[in-house]
């Protein structure tokens, strides 16, 4: 059976490193697949499952100049939960006891390479230097104190010295072994030019020994250590902040819990000590400290830390609620369900971890490179060697060139190219809410040419939502009772006369009018309509549909149950209920037999419903699902219901048709409706009524026009998102949804798509920028260090050469910190301002011309929702009159999302006709038709997640 072990590497500087060590431990029976990482000095091997395996891997590595440990979890090894973060913990602790030895390195050899420096050179620029040092007489005492000085930054940077030479005799040179070479060059060079000294002042020959002081390379071989330990240091502070997004994730994990024991006592324990089924508590302010259930009380809650998303969370009994999030108000008991390990933010960390330990099918361009660049610089460097001494420039002149080419060369920085900007793309993804699952994910998302969506809980909410109402004028009335049209039946004069049934022809002739109500999503308002404002026959005819449906489990009879309830709607007793399979409901309703359904059932039912045709006909034609509601065989109104898109799905779908996407909508439903949400959202095409095993099907074909992202959430889209190129799943999802992705969206947001192609995007461009860097800044200085440009004067001595390679390095490791900086920002400024209808294409409800109970607006440019040679009077709201405004100073907002949230806040409370809220000031205008207390408003914005006061 395979299993998945992670080892710890030691000894590692270099692309070529790494590539040694894959390669042998790829060659170890058993193994099925090996990756290393170096810049976490980590390796993943899928083997065989047999603990020998793992010894014989480690024996491997050993044998090829390296170290490689099985990693075991401490907490694990105890017995107890894991810490999420106890590995990556590890290896921070490992990282920074590193840095702080290369710095001890850093200083020792800067207190004793300047000093030897000034010595060696001080003459060539006049500096004065103590007389002892001066004179024929003092070449031998001048030479071997510079001896004396290099030996302690020999001794501090023998690590070079002892991986170098150790891998070089293994066969698998590195950048050590490089440097090592360079240094003992360097070093036997001058110690030969003592002895030569030696001889010179023995034999009276002082020409001979002046000329032997002049050939000391120990200022060199100082320098070279000196200057490659400067840039060791600065990349490992530089590599060491690549993992900020991560270690952030960890730190925000609380560390102790207030548990609740048996008795009710409460006592503070460490988080380590919590086990599912404990009673925590989790006060205002204070981290929820791991996932669980609420069981009493409620709160606010940041999930921002997990989601990305800056709005607090309302939690009430039975939510669920993810460790590491932050109750901003309230206070609740929550029961402990998943700790440890298991705890959702540990997932996070575990994923990025894996992601960031994956290699990019890029990296293969560098391994490939890796794995003979050393051997090849050391050939070049022979060669250099040979060809000064053979045209007469001497072995000063040929060693010193040899030495250039072998530290000026600089396979680090293609090891480093790749896995810096993994990291830290995948971190700053993971801070967003984006969760790249692997380094090819991350590479193949840059090219693709199209995004295939599933359509219900993807592009719209998944759940079905009251869209519109019609309501037939005088069938509910103020006259009707409670039950909802017991009574209120219009008389013969009015049309009707009180039969059951009218003939086609006397319903064309009628003029009955409809009450139309379209919700205030519809109509682009923020909040529901409340009670107030739903007119008497509105209110009765939904406490019939109440009534009737609130005794189904149907999903389209709870979501009219949830809007009729939101808008004060009162349930009457039913009698003789029953469900009609294929058609609807049918009951008794304070002595009237009532009916709701489908157009069948009224047909069924001998109910008329012929006048309405036309608007079951628009309202279909929309992609609404529409139920006809009857009392006592006449029609008493319509019911609408769609699933809606989300709110921002339009605006995300314009931004990837923007970055030149193709955008598909993939869906099971009828071409109608998929047709119908195409219009709202705005696809490029629609293919619809495929099975769930057709839809992996339209992927493969779809991938012959080039790469294909499959967005998606439910069981039936996970073939197709495994067959993908790169498969995105919703976050809120089910679990092998997300199993079968690449990438996770945890904020179940579309517009995360369109940014997660751009994190893609950014970090390929950063990767390239680096590969060219490494490679052309390789391809151009070994010539140079060789002396190629010497005719033109331009020659490199050794320390140059050091500082250059070491620069190297660090030029791409910072590079790829640029990506720190990366936001999601793709939608703009304007687009995330916008209200969440207007995003998706609806006109704000200031501007959209609300209509009453009784009709439409005359600025509403729908259509008459009478039926065709109907007449209807048209009324308008006016303009409810502002009698004051006042001014409130927030705090905490940080973009336009915040802008919207507190709009909507102040929009929501009943008086307040407008609220302009303003960024740069951090202030909110509120002008109101009625006196609002200034509390009311205050709490508004305290409870939408900011703190308010008010100013004016």
């Amino acid at each position: 059976m395979t299993q998945r072990q992670t080892f710890d590497v030691s000894g590692m500087t270099c692309a070529a490193c790494s590539a040694r060590v894959e390669k042998t431990t790829s060659g170890v029976a058993g193994v099925e697949h090996a990756v290393v990482n170096l810049l976490k000095n980590s390796m993943e091997v899928e083997y065989d499952g047999n603990p020998a395996t793992l010894a014989a891997i480690s024996a491997a590595v050993e044998k090829a100049g390296y170290g490689a440990v099985p990693r075991v979890e401490a907490a694990a090894a105890a017995g107890a939960p894991s810490s999420p973060a106890s590995p990556s913990a590890a290896r921070e602790n490992a990282a920074a006891k590193e840095a702080a030895h290369v710095r001890m390195r850093l200083i020792v050899s800067f207190v004793f390479t300047i000093p030897l420096f000034y010595l060696s050179m001080g003459h060539m620029f006049g500096w004065p230097l103590p007389a002892f040092f001066l004179g024929h007489e003092n070449m031998l005492t001048f030479a071997f104190t510079q001896f004396l000085l290099l030996l302690p930054v020999i001794f501090v940077n023998f690590k070079f010295f002892r991986v170098g030479f150790k891998t070089l005799f293994h066969g698998s040179p590195n950048m050590d072994s490089l440097i090592a070479l360079g240094s003992t060059a360097s070093t036997v060079y001058g110690i030969v030019a003592i002895y030569r000294i030696g001889w010179g002042m023995g034999h009276g020959d002082v020409d001979f020994a002046h000329m032997a002081a002049m050939d000391l390379y120990f200022e060199s071989a100082a320098m070279i250590l000196t200057l490659i330990t400067l840039g060791k240091y600065f990349e490992a502070r530089a590599k060491g902040k690549t993992t900020d997004a991560i270690a952030q994730l960890m730190d925000l994990s609380p560390k102790t819990a207030i548990r609740r024991n048996v008795d009710g006592a409460e006592e503070e324990v460490p988080v380590d000590q919590v086990r599912p089924g404990d009673i925590l508590i989790v006060r205002a302010g204070a981290g929820v400290p791991v996932d669980g259930v609420v069981i009493e009380g409620a709160g606010t809650v940041d999930e921002s830390v997990i989601t990305g998303e800056s709005v607090p969370v309302e939690k009430g009994v039975g939510a669920a609620v993810t460790g590491a999030t932050v109750n901003r108000t309230g206070w609740f008991a929550m029961r402990a369900e998943r700790v440890g390990a298991d705890t959702v933010l540990a997932g996070i960390v575990r994923m990025v971890d894996e992601a960031t330990s994956s290699k990019a099918p890029i990296e293969k361009l560098a391994d490939k490179i890796s794995g003979v660049f050393v051997p090849v610089v050391i050939a070049i460097a022979l060669i250099t060697f040979i060809i000064w001494m053979f045209v007469g420039a001497g072995v000063a002149t040929a060693l010193s060139h040899a030495i250039s080419v072998l530290v000026i060369s600089c396979p680090c920085a293609l090891g480093l190219a790749t896995p810096t900007a993994i990291m830290v793309g995948t971190g700053r993804g993971a801070a967003n809410g984006i969760l790249v699952k692997s380094a090819e994910a991350l590479q193949t998302a840059h090219g693709v040419k199209t995004v295939v969506l599933d359509k219900t809980g993807t592009i719209t909410k998944g759940a079905p939502e009251v869209c519109e109402v019609l309501v037939v004028k005088g069938r509910c009335d103020s006259a009707s009772s409670a039950a909802g049209c017991a009574g209120g039946v219009p008389s013969s004069a009015d049309g009707f006369g009180g039969a059951h049934k009218a003939s086609s022809a006397r319903a064309e002739q009628s003029s009955e009018l409809f009450v139309r109500v379209r919700t205030a999503e519809r109509l682009g308002a923020a909040e529901a309509i409340q009670t107030s404002q739903v007119d008497a026959q509105t209110l009765a005819f939904l406490s019939l549909a109440y009534s009737l449906e609130k005794r189904s489990e149907h999903p389209l009879a709870q979501a009219i149950v949830a809007y009729a309830e939101a808008r004060g709607a009162m349930a009457q007793e039913v009698e003789r209920f029953e469900q009609i399979p294929g058609g609807g409901l049918r009951g008794v309703v304070a002595g009237r037999t009532c009916l709701a359904g489908n157009a069948r059932l009224m047909e069924d039912g001998d109910v008329d419903a012929a006048f309405a045709s036309e608007q079951a006909r628009r309202l279909a034609d929309e992609g609404k699902t529409v139920l006809f509601f009857a009392v006592d065989g006449s029609l008493a109104g319509l019911i609408a219901l769609a699933d809606e898109p989300k709110p921002r799905s339009a605006a995300a779908l314009a931004e990837l048709s923007r970055m030149g996407i193709r955008t598909v909508m993939l869906t099971g439903d009828n071409e109608r409706t998929a047709h119908a949400i195409q219009k709202r959202v705005g696809t490029d095409d629609v293919i619809a009524g495929v099975l769930p095993q057709g839809k992996e099907e339209v992927i493969r074909d779809l991938q012959k026009q080039g790469t294909v992202a499959m967005v998606g959430d439910g069981v039936n889209d996970a073939p197709a998102l495994a067959r993908a190129d790169v498969g995105i799943a919703i976050g809120a999802g089910t679990d092998i949804a997300i199993d079968s992705a690449d990438i996770v969206l945890m904020k179940s947001d579309l517009v995360d798509v369109p940014a997660a192609i751009s994190l893609s995007r950014a970090t390929m461009r950063n990767i390239k920028q680096n590969l060219f860097w490494a490679l052309i800044y390789n391809v151009i200085c070994i010539p140079v260090a060789a002396g190629a440009l010497s005719f033109a004067g331009v020659t490199l001595n050794p320390m140059i050469a050091a500082a250059a390679m070491s620069c190297s390095s660090v030029c791409v490791v910072s590079n790829a910190l640029r990506l720190r900086g990366w936001k999601p920002v793709m939608l703009g400024e304007v687009a995330l301002a916008l209200e969440p209808d207007a995003a998706s294409g609806a006109a704000p409800a200031s501007e959209a011309g609300v209509p009453t109970m009784d009709g439409p607006s005359a600025e509403d440019g729908d259509e008459s929702p009478v039926s065709a040679g109907h007449s209807e009077e048209m009324q308008t709201v006016k303009p409810k009159e502002i009698i004051m405004e006042k001014k409130l100073s927030v705090e905490g907002m940080m973009c336009q999302h915040c802008v919207a949230h507190v709009k909507k806040a102040l929009e929501g409370i009943e008086g307040v006709e407008e609220a302009v809220v303003d960024l740069d000031s951090n202030s909110a205008t509120t002008k109101l038709s009625a006196d609002v207390a200034d509390q009311v408003l205050v709490d508004a914005i305290v409870d939408a997640g900011y703190e308010a006061k008010v100013v004016e």
